[in-house]
């Protein structure tokens, strides 16, 4: 009895007295809500959670978007949502006694629309505050899927060449070249949109995006035999490198790692391979170019070598004009390209700063990531601005597009003395800054969470994959 009553109090001391902070579920919760109401809630937040991936949301935001507007009318206890990148699915199961229910919805396009994201978010914040009820919420869902963008396609290919011609300011060139890197690329986004709707699949349109830069390029170097002062003038690497850092930049290299991080990674996997798909059509595009060139006895010698301006400043004033320019070509409303573009500056500057204190190209890109992520998630806040226009208009001169673009050239243009593992350690170098993108941008969103606000069910249902082994108990 007395090795018992040991074995007892041993038990006491070692056992926890709190239950598990997550739990393996298990009957469904017989919550008396209506057939018809519960369908109508699940249409709603299936369709807000399909568009808000078709404007670009990371996996994590969907999910605690739709759980957020399933908790709102009662449902969220019993509701599980999937996302596959291409497919959102919610499940909706009431205990062993009532029929459950199960609806998925294909994402047929995804493109970044920053303005429409912005409605939504205002719809969604106006549902769970309770001020719109389900079928006034389904009929503004309605006026917003149906809206037409609040910028004429012109305008967008103009933002597009403003985009360019700041790269190739970003890139140390002078007004000739940012000018002749503004026309090539409002050229490119003309050529890929006509082919885009004549159903040309992307990897193609991608392939012709970086052919016409490389083109050219080929075309100046032809030229220079005749005219020496035209290369100097318009240097053909600093054209083709901002044709490359352009149709990069619209890649979701930090979404595919954002969701890997969270959790997701059946998305994370399909993002990834995406970007894997069109960044080989910009090596299709750029080696066809450069056979045929070589084919015709063109002396080609685009370096690898480009770099950035000297001038700091310049630097600075490049990459405000690279994030507010890239905002408006994705829709972004004035309001939120104006925040990027100081969001941007203030980034960048932190990049230089963490260079200065000679961290690498990754580690100085993660820190300026970081500080992007806390000022996108304070300041859209308080103005009312998608965090996700922020941080992703505000990254994008931080893209790896030039380590791309120098591992490329050095892989394809074969340089004296240069073999393609050199090359190859430049791509990796690409896919570490892209990761320390992500990772930068989500530590930052962590730091400034509890200045922001608490987080609801929904957003802790929705970030329990990313968190590990260790919190569960």
């Amino acid at each position: 009895m007395r090795g018992r009553a040991l074995r007892e109090r041993a038990a006491r001391v070692v056992r926890s007295d709190s239950p598990p902070t997550w739990f393996v579920p298990g009957r469904g919760i017989v919550d008396g809500i209506d057939q018809a109401h519960a369908r109508a809630v699940i249409d709603l937040a299936l369709r807000v959670g399909e568009a808000l991936l078709s404007t670009g949301a990371s996996a994590s935001d969907v999910v605690a978007t739709v759980l957020r507007l399933t908790d709102r009318f009662q449902l969220g206890a019993s509701c599980h949502v999937d996302v596959t990148y291409t497919s959102i699915s919610i499940s909706y199961h009431r205990g062993e006694g009532a029929d459950p229910m199960t609806v998925l919805r294909i994402v047929k396009v995804r493109s970044a629309d920053f303005s429409r994201l912005e409605n939504l978010q205002t719809l969604v914040r106006e549902v769970v505050n309770g001020d719109l009820d389900v079928a006034s919420a389904r009929a503004r869902l309605d006026d917003i899927s149906g809206a037409p963008h609040p910028y004429r396609r012109w305008l967008v290919t103009f933002s597009l060449a403003v985009m360019g011609g700041a790269v190739g300011l970003f890139l140390g060139g002078g007004p000739l070249a940012v000018l002749l890197s503004a026309g090539t690329t409002a050229l490119v986004d003309r050529v890929q949109r006509r082919l885009a709707h004549r159903g040309l699949a992307a990897f193609f349109t991608q392939a012709v995006g970086a052919a016409i830069p490389t083109v050219v390029a080929v075309l100046l170097i032809a030229g220079g035999a005749r005219s020496p002062g035209l290369v100097k003038a318009l240097p053909p690497s600093l054209v083709v490198a901002t044709g490359i850092v352009v149709l990069l930049a619209g890649l979701s290299v930090v979404g595919a790692a954002q969701d890997a991080i969270d959790g997701y990674y059946v998305t994370a996997g399909a993002r990834g391979f995406e970007v894997l798909m069109l960044t080989f059509g910009v090596v299709v595009g750029v080696g066809a170019v450069l056979a045929v060139g070589r084919r015709m006895g063109v002396p080609l010698d685009i370096s690898a070598q480009a770099s950035l301006a000297p001038n700091p400043l310049v630097q600075v004033a490049a990459a405000m004009l690279v994030a507010g320019a890239f905002a408006v070509s994705a829709y972004a409303g004035g309001r939120a390209a104006f925040v990027a573009m100081g969001t941007a500056g203030l980034g960048w500057l932190a990049f230089l700063g963490a260079s200065h204190l000679s961290f690498g190209t990754p580690v100085a890109s993660g820190i300026a990531a970081a500080v992007v992520g806390v000022l996108a998630q304070v300041v859209s806040s308080r103005l009312r601005v998608p965090s996700l226009a922020v941080t992703t208009a505000g990254i994008a001169p931080l893209l790896p597009g030039l380590s791309v673009y120098r591992g490329l050239f050095e892989i394809l243009g074969r340089s004296s003395g240069v073999s393609p593992l050199d090359g190859a350690s430049w791509l990796f170098m690409a896919a570490g800054i892209g990761m320390a993108l992500a990772a930068g941008v989500s530590f930052g969103t962590f730091v400034a969470r509890p200045l922001r606000t608490e987080l609801d069910r929904g957003q802790r249902r929705a970030l329990r994959r990313s968190t590990g082994e260790a919190a569960r108990e």
